[in-house]
């Protein structure tokens, strides 16, 4: 049986935004509207908030809004703020794009006054909930909550009905470096694919790497599992990192063929580093070790 649905809206903001029509594909939505009526302004006079979390719009879905809107017209009226010469959308920013794209010269509005904190916990949990921002805008959507205004993260989870893990998981990515977050932000790489990447504290590391994750189209568990062995070689002591050129390698070689004639037996020298390592001495019977043992004690006398 199918579960029911968690309501898009986080805890403290049914109050602050009205759920005119919930059947509605545009759920966020403006308060009580006992109070509040939407009204037609020109279109011209609506702008968007500079300061919103969702930076980037997908084309295709826009222009298939603007067919709907060409064809019913703005259904859900986009919530705004008034300002001294311009509306400022609070809520809708999709929906008044797609009414220009559709050529509309008027747009229904709810006019609202709002402060600046519920204007930012309104665009993010629009957003969010509707799973329309980024890894990237998301993250940078709750650091600004928590910094603006002073918020701890369980108060943030608390507002946008995510777990605080979910809230800490998101504000990492911030630690990335700025070139692989961009590469989130254009589609190149999922917030998995990051978020594996993280376990890598080199920024320039992270970058390379993740431009080797989109060229070979990596997965995540792929990313996983890579992060993880460069981690396990990052462990390991300096020196056992240390490896020996080819013409050391020459030399060890030319030192076995020598103690081999010598003694008669395959002989291995393994290089720890430039100035240890260890001589392997191969019998195969208790009389060949007794030989070898008397000529090794013959060699001492």
């Amino acid at each position: 049986m199918p579960t029911k649905r968690k309501s898009g809206l986080g805890s403290g903001l049914n109050e602050l935004i009205p759920q005119k029509n919930k059947n509605s594909s545009d759920n966020v939505d403006e308060k009580d509207t006992e109070k509040t009526s939407d009204i037609k302004v020109d279109i011209n006079k609506v702008e968007p908030n500079k300061d919103q979390p969702r930076q980037y719009f997908d084309e295709d879905k826009l222009l298939e809004l603007s067919e709907s809107i060409r064809q019913y017209g703005v259904i859900q009226p986009i919530l705004v703020q008034k300002r001294e010469n311009y509306f400022e959308i609070v809520a809708g920013e999709r929906r008044w794009r797609a009414a220009k794209m559709a050529g509309l010269k008027e747009v229904p509005v709810i006019i609202k006054e709002f402060t600046e904190q519920e204007i930012v916990e309104i665009s993010i949990i629009e957003n969010v909930q509707r799973e329309d921002l980024n890894a990237m805008e998301e993250a940078m959507g709750y650091q600004r909550l928590l910094e603006q205004f002073n918020l701890k993260q369980d108060e943030v989870a608390e507002k946008v009905s995510k777990s605080r893990t979910a809230i800490t998981n998101s504000l990492r990515l911030l630690k990335l470096d700025k070139r692989v977050q961009q590469m989130v932000k254009d589609d190149l790489l999922s917030a998995g694919h990051a978020r594996a990447i993280l376990g890598i504290s080199d920024q320039n590391l992270q970058y390379e790497f993740a431009q080797k994750v989109f060229d070979e189209k990596m997965s995540v568990r792929d990313v996983e599992k890579e992060v993880k062995k460069l981690q396990k070689e990052k462990k390991k002591p300096a020196k056992e990192k240390e490896t020996v050129d080819k013409q050391t390698a020459i030399i060890y070689q030319n030192l076995e063929e020598n103690l081999k004639g010598i003694l008669g037996t395959k002989i291995n020298i393994q290089a720890k580093d430039a100035d240890k390592g260890k001589i392997e001495i191969e019998y195969y019977s208790k009389d060949e070790l007794d030989r070898i043992v008397e000529l090794l004690r013959s060699i001492r006398m």
